[in-house]
């Protein structure tokens, strides 16, 4: 079967090898443009595109699917079927309509539900207890596509959006690997998406990471897992900013405003609006990241201090 494959995150990178190992003729591999990252602005490529040069595929980076010539060029490869996993581009109808099995899409989240651009920082953020994969049929709505299939994992306590997107690409590829042959067959009945309960989730902003400590520490802890890496959770202490980089979460009641520092011998904890959080490993604007506990006993974060 040829295939046109669609990419760019570290997500899509364990599907596009797998698809390789399986014999799959990928006619093209479709990625985003290279981006300019770090303080010399150096051209960085997609972890996808680094993939797809090791295998020796051809690869393409159009600025948009919308132009004709780009979909003139796509057309011109005929692929039976496009394989979209974390692309980053929005592919009109005039594109969904070129393979003859149409678009599938590999999406990390249990839809209808956590719709959009960042499912699994929305699924963790939400408290939710399972996270997954759901592979669907493209159509030109937002992840609103029929379902081909789904699958569901456990959301441990430890888990970041880092480790549980990591855990889901290897879903994703051996799902993929499983369902494609079936869905060229027509043995994959379709099965639509109940919109009364799809949830949508905004783009995130840096401001979006700031802690409101009058939250549950629950909504804390979730949101300091979620926004790993990107764009953190931090509060500020003595006129500072400091990133909170880990922490656990206690129900427990404690004495003091919302945002009190509270110093023990081996703990550093945090008064929430309801139980409190225990710091681990924060980083204090200008510093490394270190211990809470160290750099409380270097009085960056003191007893008594209120974080806002």
């Amino acid at each position: 079967m040829n295939i046109v494959f669609m990419g760019s995150s570290e997500f899509a990178v364990p599907s596009l090898r797998r698809l390789g190992e399986d014999g799959y003729n990928i006619l093209s591999v479709y990625t985003q443009t290279d981006k300019p990252a770090g303080r010399g602005q150096t051209l960085h490529y997609s972890p996808v595109k680094t993939q797809a040069m090791s295998m020796g595929l051809d690869i393409k980076q159009p600025m948009t699917l919308r132009d004709t010539d780009t979909q003139n060029e796509l057309k011109a490869l005929n692929p039976d079927l496009i394989v979209v996993v974390a692309y980053g581009l929005f592919l009109p109808q005039t594109v969904l309509d070129i393979p003859k099995y149409g678009c599938i899409n590999v999406h990390p989240s249990l839809l209808p539900r956590h719709r959009g651009a960042a499912p699994v920082v929305s699924t963790i953020l939400s408290g939710d207890k399972w996270g997954g994969i759901t592979i669907m049929k493209m159509d030109n709505g937002w992840d609103t596509g029929d379902m081909l299939r789904s699958a569901r994992v456990l959301i441990r306590k430890d888990d970041t959006t880092v480790t549980l997107m990591d855990k889901l690409s290897y879903i994703a590829s051996d799902m993929l690997a499983e369902i494609l042959p079936l869905w060229v067959e027509g043995k994959i009945p379709l099965i639509k998406q109940d919109p009364d309960k799809a949830t949508y989730f905004k783009m995130m902003k840096k401001e979006d990471g700031l802690i409101d400590w009058n939250d549950s520490s629950l909504t804390i802890f979730n949101k300091v897992r979620a926004l790993q890496p990107w764009p953190g959770a931090f509060t500020h202490v003595n006129g500072k900013l400091l990133k909170i980089i880990s922490c656990c979460n206690k129900e427990e009641p404690a004495d003091g405003v919302p945002g009190t520092v509270i110093k023990t011998k081996n703990s550093v904890s945090v008064v929430t609006g309801s139980g409190t959080i225990v710091l681990d490993t924060v980083q204090l604007e200008g510093k490394k990241a270190m211990p809470a506990i160290d750099l409380a006993r270097g009085n960056g974060l003191p007893d008594g201090a209120v974080l806002s």
